[in-house]
């Protein structure tokens, strides 16, 4: 070979030499710029970018196949973290207990449905909102265990307990908070309606004999009267009050034993301003005044709503009528809450202690059965029903709370 031809092939190595070295480093430059890539994307919680070059056999491959493993890893830890979260949020939504969370500064971090229904201020409202503004310091500010406090959303018995964590390096206080009172009061209903069922079945059978001899004796006695004229009218009288007491007691049980088949509610769109002007027209004995609201719809059940503001006016009605007042209705909408008012003119509650209590009454010939009938039919709308005395004049007002 001559020189020519000699440096001619080794120019032509060299270059192919010089070739695959640039083609290498570009190669190399490349893979180490999506490990880098992928990394940074990792930063950011993106775990959809994968390195197609990962490939055992050379330090920077093995690099690749471990940001592809890590990014895997990754991937699944925030799936599962999404997870859990959501069914936190879940449970957090649909249980009947307030969840309040306060930063620092005493602001409002987090908020759950039954706090929005405490405070009646929407979620969107009470986050970021300082603990003064909503009405919550006392939440704060008290010490742990069992408070009589009244809220927008409600007044009575709450318990609350309280702890400390940390979001971000922040520290957070988180409260909850639970209605007592509800919980008193059903297991207060459940007895009642016990007790009302074995009376019921007992005394309705009874009732039914006595009532039936009673009618007999009545036949028997006018088919063969007896010849005292005094002792006729005796037996005649007694007879006809045994007959009476009986069936006034069975319709006496029969109120109440509707405490126990009360169905649960088949609730419809209810106009509130509908409703309320339609109750009202019902009541002719004393003078009717309707303050209005705003125009809002809930969900109910009118067979069960309409009874229960009927029976309220009507005691308003009542009371008034010894005072020769008038009744008063209005309504306004906090929150997601409509609060429907019926204020009368009367003497007020001597006893407000024994107003939910079945078997009680002050009225002369009354069950007892239309309030406590009321307050079941507002909660098992999701609300409540109340009953004060006017703080400004004489009178009572009862308070029905329904969500929209």
């Amino acid at each position: 070979m001559s020189a020519g031809a000699f440096l001619a092939l080794a120019a032509a190595c060299g270059l192919g030499a010089l070739a695959a070295l640039r083609w290498r480093r570009r190669r190399e430059m490349r893979r180490l710029q999506t490990l880098a890539n992928l990394l940074s994307a990792l930063r950011e919680d993106d775990f959809s970018i994968r390195a197609i070059e990962a490939r055992r056999g050379d330090p920077l491959g093995d690099a690749l196949v471990e940001a592809n493993l890590l990014a895997d890893a990754m991937a699944a830890q925030r799936r599962e973290a999404l997870e859990a979260t959501a069914l936190l949020r879940t449970v957090m939504e649909e249980i009947d207990v307030a969840v309040l969370a306060f930063d620092d500064e005493g602001r409002v971090r987090l908020a759950n449905r039954a706090a929005e229904r405490l405070l009646s201020i929407p979620v969107f409202q009470l986050l970021g909102s300082p603990a003064t503004e909503v009405g919550a310091e006392s939440l704060l500010r008290d010490g742990p265990g069992t408070i009589d406090r009244a809220f927008p959303g409600g007044a009575g018995r709450f318990g609350v307990r309280r702890t400390t964590f940390r979001e971000r390096g922040r520290p957070m206080r988180l409260v909850v908070v639970t209605n007592l009172g509800d919980l008193l009061r059903e297991e207060e209903r459940t007895a009642w309606l016990r007790l009302i069922r074995v009376l019921g079945h007992e005394m309705g059978n009874s009732l039914g004999p006595i009532r039936s001899i009673a009618e007999s004796l009545e036949s028997r006695a006018r088919r063969a009267p007896h010849p005292d004229p005094a002792v006729r009218e005796d037996l005649e009288r007694g007879l006809t009050v045994v007959r009476e007491r009986a069936a006034s007691l069975a319709r006496f049980l029969e109120g109440y034993t509707r405490l126990a088949r009360l169905p649960k509610p088949s609730p419809g769109v209810v106009a509130v301003a509908t409703w309320i002007h339609d109750a009202a027209s019902l009541e002719r004995r004393v003078p009717i005044e309707i303050a209005g609201g705003p125009d809002v719809r809930l969900r109910g059940d009118r067979d069960q709503l309409d009874p229960m503001l009927i029976n309220l006016i009507r005691n308003a009605a009542e009371a008034s009528l010894e005072t020769g007042g008038a009744v008063r209705l209005a309504w306004v909408l906090s929150g997601n809450v409509v609060e429907v008012r019926v204020e009368d003119d009367g003497p007020g509650l001597a006893d407000p202690s024994n107003l939910f209590v079945p078997f009680f009454t002050t009225k002369p010939g009354g069950s007892g059965i239309g309030l406590v009938l009321a307050r079941q039919i507002a909660e098992a709308h999701g609300g409540s029903l109340a009953l004060e005395n006017r703080r400004d004049t004489a009178g009572c007002v009862a308070k029905v709370r329904l969500p929209v």
